[in-house]
C-alpha cells in the first residue's frame, strides 16, 4: 500500500496519468468506476485530457462499484446516470461500455450474478477508483460486510444514508434503503485500486484503512491485503495518521520513473 499525501489537485493529476498510462498503453483497458465526490476532480482531469491532449476511451470499457436499488430509470440520483453526468457522458466511451449492477430488476440476486460473470468475462478490472465512507465503507460494503463478500444486495446504514442525503435536497427518507454493490472479495480482484480521501471527515477512516487492524467493522481495511494500492489523501485526511511524516518521506524519495 502505498499512501500519498498532497494537495487535492496534485492527488487528481496522479490518478488521471495511472488511467492515461494504461489506455496509452492498452486502449482496451477495463476501468472501475465511483461515484460520489472523492473521484470528481480525477474525473475533471480525465476530461480535460481527452478535450486537449486527444486522450480516447473509445475501446475501453468501464464497471461501475454500485447503484440504488428502486430508483427509477430517470432518477438523476441514479448512480449510471450521476457517472454518465460527472464522466462517461463527457468523452468517448463507446456505447454500451459503461455498464452498472442492475438495481429495477425483478431478480436481484440473479442480477448480481450475471454482473459478476460479465466483469470476469470482460478480464476483470484493471484499475478501481474509489472512496471510502467515514464508516470505513468502500463500493457500499458496510461495516460488518464480509471480507469475501461478492456483488449482492445490502442495507444502507443510517451513517450512509445521512451522508448520502446531500445528494437528495437534503432529505436522508429520500435516499434508498438498499442497494447492489461489488462485494470486497470483488473489489479486491482489481489489479490496481486507487483510493482517494480528501477533507477532515475522513480522517478517522484513512487511519483505520491504513494503520488499523483488519476487521470487518472497518471494511476498506482488507485492502492491506492488496498487492497494489494507492492511497491519495490531502492533509485534513492524512491528519490522523501516525505515519504521516513518513509517507511523505518516502514519497519524496520515490524515483521520478516510478509511477502509482
Amino acid at each position: 500500500m502505498e499512501v500519498v499525501i498532497a494537495a487535492p489537485d496534485v492527488l487528481a493529476r496522479l490518478a488521471a496519468e495511472a488511467i492515461e498510462q494504461l489506455l496509452r498503453g492498452r486502449p482496451d483497458t477495463v476501468l472501475g468506476l465511483a461515484t460520489g465526490s472523492s473521484p470528481l476532480a480525477v474525473y475533471d482531469e480525465l476530461v480535460r485530457r481527452h478535450l486537449e491532449d486527444g486522450l480516447s476511451f473509445a475501446e475501453a470499457s468501464a464497471y461501475n462499484l454500485d447503484e440504488y436499488v428502486g430508483l427509477p430509470a430517470d432518477h438523476p440520483q441514479r448512480y449510471r446516470n450521476v457517472i454518465e453526468h460527472d464522466f462517461t457522458g463527457r468523452v468517448d466511451f463507446a456505447p454500451g461500455a459503461v455498464h452498472g449492477p442492475d438495481g429495477l430488476a425483478e431478480d436481484l440476486p440473479a442480477a448480481c450474478v450475471a454482473y459478476e460473470a460479465e466483469m470476469a468475462a470482460a478480464g476483470g478490472v484493471d484499475l478501481q477508483i474509489m472512496g471510502i465512507g467515514t464508516d470505513g465503507h468502500i463500493a457500499f460494503n458496510e461495516p460488518g460486510s464480509s471480507l469475501a463478500s461478492r456483488t449482492r444486495i445490502k442495507t444502507l446504514t443510517d451513517q450512509t444514508r445521512a451522508d448520502n442525503a446531500r445528494f437528495f435536497d437534503g432529505d436522508v427518507k429520500q435516499v434508498p434503503q438498499h442497494c447492489l454493490t461489488q462485494g470486497l472479495g470483488t473489489v479486491m480482484e482489481a489489479r490496481h485500486i486507487v483510493l482517494v480521501a480528501t477533507g477532515r471527515a475522513k480522517a478517522d477512516a484513512v487511519h483505520q484503512l491504513v494503520e488499523g487492524p483488519v476487521s470487518a467493522m472497518w471494511p476498506a481495511t482488507i485492502l492491506q491485503h492488496h498487492p497494489h494500492v494507492s492511497v491519495l489523501i490531502d492533509n485534513a485526511a492524512a491528519s490522523r495518521l501516525q505515519l504521516a511524516d513518513y509517507f511523505r518521506s518516502t514519497y519524496a524519495a520515490k524515483p521520478d520513473w516510478q509511477g502509482l
